[in-house]
């Protein structure tokens, strides 16, 4: 009863008149700016300030009326985050835990800086037992901390040895994880370089997945086992060993397996995701299915988890020649309402995967005619030859990948000037927009299609190849989801798929 007289006293001396969040009233109501404001950014009505303001007010930005609902409208959101559902159906213990146990220490906080002391206590070692199941290092610290304090107070020398136990394993738990977090910190940053730049950095990666098996050995955090887990897959995949990426991601999820109380949906997702780019890039379709068929149970679908996984499982379909898989799969996507609601450059990837797959769909068994249909309905083959195509300065690679699409029509109808001519603009790109590291196999393509067009198409005739094809071979294929990496079907693979069929 104690405990609740100290929080009414401050209840009753702090009192605000109301509480101000989202909540299915206020969302239910009509002729609210809160409710037009929130609706207007779900919906994505608006991108910048500008529309919000023309939108709720018919003002400018710098508009009092607006800045002042746009402060109110923020305030009310993040008051809301207190009270998100985090108990939804699914939803691993660990993340759980996490979210209320710091939640939880924030009202520890707020108790102790109005002199609740004895609800704080009483708080603070059940957030202790919670934290202490999960092995959250700086939640058990920031609990002893103020624990021992008490005990201090109270003269409780059994208590205060126990808590000063605790901080002290855990200030050794916690500098551990600072550690592992650094160091995949610092693969990460090397991880978003250029594949280029990656080459002869091996010495150093496996300095930190030695540093990080150490602490492994010493320290039973699941931090520091996920990230030396994580380091090493990205090692492996930076250094292009596959099988090796593969049996990591298995430790992994085996890790995951036997520690159910730790697990975390994102970390397990990029394990997930990690396998499928690893199967992709080992053409192993029938692995890299069954696992793709298991994986995707987990994820919510249309989340952006699931549509880069899909476009994983979609270009390994492509890899492999597996285009009836690839239909499927596609369609899957398509359909999702969801896909409009991606990022930009993912949007456009899948339409230029629709464009690629009616290119390749033509040759397919008529069998399975009626599945081609639901992906052939929209394509109009006439209209995409005479697109002048021309995305922005940011995304030309996909201006490259339609413009090469192009070529590939044009020599299954034989149209060779419109080729010639198309092959010509390619030329320029490659010269003069690409990046000649970045961009380097595509530029190598293109310089085979410009062998390929100088001798009007003449197989017989063709010289001066063997130094382009070499070097597509010599750099192989890497893709991590990035535009400048994305390749529908390997280059050297698409070069001699166009030599068979002229």
């Amino acid at each position: 009863m104690k405990n609740l007289i100290e929080i009414s006293r401050i209840v009753t001396r702090k009192k605000i008149r109301k509480i101000e969040v989202f909540d299915g009233a206020i969302l239910d109501s009509k002729n609210s700016k809160f409710v037009e404001f929130y609706d207007a950014l779900m919906s994505e009505r608006f991108k910048n300030d500008r529309d919000a303001a023309t939108l709720l007010y018919a003002c400018s930005p710098t508009d009092d009326k607006y800045r002042q609902l746009k402060s109110r409208f923020r305030k009310r959101l993040l008051n809301t985050l207190f009270f998100i559902d985090i108990g939804q159906p699914g939803a691993p213990g660990y993340d759980r835990a996490y979210f209320s146990t710091h939640k939880d220490w924030t009202l520890v906080k707020i108790l102790m800086a109005n002199d609740a002391r004895f609800t704080a206590e009483d708080l603070a070692k059940q957030i202790l037992t919670v934290a202490q199941k999960f092995k959250f290092a700086d939640v058990i610290l920031n609990c002893a901390r103020i624990l021992r304090q008490f005990a201090a107070e109270d003269g409780n020398e059994k208590e205060f040895e126990e808590f000063d136990s605790l901080i002290k394993q855990y200030s050794d738990v916690m500098g551990a994880e600072i550690r592992s977090e650094e160091l995949f910190q610092r693969v990460l940053m090397a991880y978003g370089k250029p594949a280029w730049e990656l080459r002869g950095g091996g010495e150093q990666l496996q300095s930190y997945c030695d540093a990080l098996v150490g602490l492994s050995e010493i320290y039973d955090s699941p931090i520091v086992f996920y990230n030396m887990f994580l380091v090493w897959t990205y090692r492996y995949e930076l250094v292009q060993d596959y099988e090796a990426m593969l049996e990591v991601c298995g430790r992994a999820e085996q890790y995951i397996e036997h520690h159910p109380n730790f697990v975390q949906e994102e970390k397990l997702a990029t394990f997930q995701l990690k396998k499928m780019m690893a199967y992709l890039h080992l053409r192993d379709f029938k692995n890299g299915k069954t696992n793709a068929e298991k994986c995707l149970q987990h994820f919510a679908e249309g989340s952006d988890t699931w549509f880069r996984f899909m476009e994983y499982y979609l270009l390994m379909a492509f890899h492999t020649d597996n285009f009836i898989h690839a239909i499927a799969i596609f369609i899957r996507a398509k359909s999702h309402p969801r896909l409009k609601k991606i990022d930009a450059d993912s949007r456009e990837k899948w339409k230029i995967y629709e464009v690629y797959l009616n290119y390749f769909l033509e040759k397919q068994p008529g069998q399975i005619d009626d599945l081609k249909q639901q992906v052939t309905k929209n394509f109009r083959l006439g209209r995409f030859l005479n697109d002048p195509i021309l995305y922005p300065k940011d995304q030309r690679v996909l201006t490259v990948h339609m413009v090469i699409a192009q070529v590939l029509f044009l020599l299954d109808k034989r149209a060779f000037p419109e080729a010639a001519e198309s092959i010509d603009r390619l030329r320029s790109y490659a010269s003069k927009q690409l990046d000649k590291d970045e961009n380097f196999r595509m530029i190598h393509f293109i310089r085979l299609l410009q062998q390929l067009a100088k001798v009007n198409f003449k197989i017989s005739e063709i010289l001066s190849t063997e130094k382009h094809y070499d070097a597509l071979v010599e750099r192989p294929f890497f893709y991590r989801g990035r535009l400048s990496e994305l390749e529908l079907v390997p280059y050297e693979k698409l070069w001699n798929h166009i030599l068979a069929k002229l």
